[in-house]
């Protein structure tokens, strides 16, 4: 009664923040990077037939204050290889690398992308393979040069688990008659709720290209307008996550079919860029209706509703000066996010996945391509439930509400 009671409560205010980041009148500022990806997406390559080599990279230091205690680690090393085949027919493909090397405690290797585009005009063209679905600003755009921070926003980490990419095929293409509307539309596997991991959301149940069941399905769209300095996006994403036989599906009480065990995702984003100023935002929000039954087969305290938003501003220093190839960069972001915003009866609650983030930093690329961060990132979350806690205070750490790091780091892409 009384979660009941304090959801009616939080509903108002989660409303109110994310009118108020949509209407604020700020300023976007991540700049696109051109590649030689970009180039051979954009169709600039003169030469009838080409191979194209590129790749980005990012790693870290991060001092975490309340325990001083310290780590480094190359976050990821991407290489890139595409071919044009012809005029209308090209292929892509991005290998990486995570953690700097694989082994028994972890990192790893992986294809973030290996899709053919088929270009049938100059306005719309088909891709087949592995690829990132276009939902939110990150999933499709996360070369570090395009993003302020050391790390990728939390929401889109764990309420939007980008980077996601699935097997499937899409459709991409703008309106002739509406200048600056653009739209997606793709069909690829769904998910697996049975590798659903609590405090995750649904990001451990992505297949990425790997033995994926394709019993179940999903189906993406998005619509992006670009106008003047603004860019505004909204997408969904809608797929099922039991891709079982009927038989297994009704010994567990999951709902069977292609989009059974339904999982929904929807998102809304803003962006705006101008004399040196930017602003952007998103808010998202997953609903896992059949959040009850995936518990009562996997155990695995699974949400039905989590949510997230996040408002950042920043402002490029180096305007004044009129260096086009160069940014100095400070900004500051608010990150709000609940994990178990509703739990089913099955469930349990946890306060800890209530969590708020501060990151402010500064970042400078002398050139483009090449970026070298620094943030502080304040972090504050709920208390612990305590039927959830393995090994409590004395033999555990003391818990902390509220956490700070410091992080140092770099980035490139060509």
């Amino acid at each position: 009664m009384q979660q009941n009671l304090n959801q009616g409560k939080a509903m108002p205010s989660l409303r109110l923040s994310i009118l108020f980041i949509f209407l604020l009148c700020l300023h976007y500022s991540n700049a696109q990077v051109i590649t030689h990806e970009d180039s051979l997406t954009a169709g600039l390559l003169s030469s009838e037939k080409a191979t194209v080599i590129s790749g980005y990279g990012e790693g870290k230091f991060s001092f975490d204050t309340r325990y001083a205690t310290a780590k480094a680690n190359l976050t990821r090393a991407v290489l890139f290889v595409g071919h044009k085949f012809s005029n209308n027919v090209n292929f892509f493909s991005e290998l990486e690398v995570e953690d700097g090397k694989v082994d028994g405690d972890g990192g790893e290797i992986a294809f973030e992308q290996a899709f053919l585009k088929f270009n049938l005009s100059k306005d719309v063209y088909i891709t087949t393979g592995l690829f990132v679905p276009r939902i939110g600003i990150t999933n499709e755009n996360h070369l570090p040069n395009t993003f302020n921070s050391n790390d990728r926003t939390y929401v889109e980490t764990y309420i939007i688990p980008s980077t996601w990419r699935e097997l499937g095929i899409g459709l991409y293409g703008n309106v002739k008659k509406i200048a600056g509307l653009n739209y997606s539309l793709a069909l690829v596997n769904g998910l697996s709720s049975a590798n659903f991991e609590y405090g995750t959301g649904i990001r451990e149940g992505r297949f990425e290209g790997r033995n994926a069941t394709a019993s179940n399905i999903a189906a993406t769209a998005s619509l992006l307008y670009y106008k003047g300095a603004f860019r505004v996006q909204a997408s969904s994403y809608v797929g099922g996550s039991a891709g079982l036989s009927k038989r297994e599906a009704d010994s567990l009480q999951l709902s069977y079919g292609a989009f059974g065990t339904p999982i929904m995702v929807n998102e809304v984003d803003l962006q705006f860029k101008k004399s040196g100023f930017a602003f952007k935002s998103l808010a998202s929000v997953v609903n896992i209706s059949n959040a009850e039954q995936i518990n009562l087969a996997y155990a695995n305290n699974t949400a039905s509703m989590l949510y997230g938003y996040y408002a950042e501003i920043a402002y490029n220093l180096m305007q004044a000066f009129k260096r086009p190839t160069r940014a100095l960069t400070i900004f500051a972001r608010y990150e709000n996010l609940d994990m178990n915003y509703k739990i089913p009866s099955n469930g349990i609650t946890n306060d800890l996945l209530k969590q708020q983030f501060i990151v402010v930093g500064i970042n400078y690329s002398p050139i483009r391509g090449a970026i070298v961060k620094l943030d502080y990132v304040y972090k504050k979350t709920g208390t612990p439930n305590a039927a959830l806690v393995v090994n409590p205070f004395p033999q555990a750490q003391t818990f902390y509400n509220t956490n700070g790091y410091i992080n140092l780091g770099f980035g490139y892409s060509f």
